[in-house]
This record gives structure tokens, C-alpha cells and sequence, in this order.
């Protein structure tokens, strides 16, 4: 039974390092999550503040302002 006893062993091993790797892909997965929702947030509100700063301006369609003068 020794040798039963020794693969036994071997998959716990394993399967240890496997709950390992899966508990770190998913930590990783997490992490990349909340950076995507942050950079969202930001992609976000940089629109909303160049919308601001357009409609400041006058400049709130672009394709309705006449060509620049070398046209």
C-alpha cells in the first residue's frame, strides 16, 4: 500500500498548488476589475469636463464650425 499511499500524496500536493494558483488568478482577476472601473470612472468624467469646456467655449459641435482659413 505504499506505493497507493504515495500517489495519494501526490494529487494532495497537486491539488494544493492548484487551490493556490486558482485563489491568486482570482485575486488578480479582482484587482484588474476594480483598475477597469476606475479608469471607466475617469474615461468618464474626462468627457464630461471636455463637454463642459467645449460648451464654454461656443465650441459644442465640432462639425458645425466653419474650415479653418487654408481650406
Amino acid at each position: 500500500m505504499g506505493d497507493a499511499d504515495d500517489r495519494l500524496m501526490e494529487l494532495e500536493v497537486r491539488l494544493a498548488f492548484i487551490d493556490d494558483t486558482v485563489n491568486g488568478l482570482s485575486s488578480a482577476d479582482a484587482e484588474i476589475a476594480r483598475r477597469l472601473d476606475m479608469l471607466e470612472r475617469a474615461v468618464r468624467e474626462m468627457r464630461s469636463d471636455l463637454a463642459t469646456m467645449r460648451a464654454g467655449l461656443g465650441g459644442g459641435d465640432a462639425a458645425a464650425e466653419p474650415p479653418p482659413p487654408h481650406y
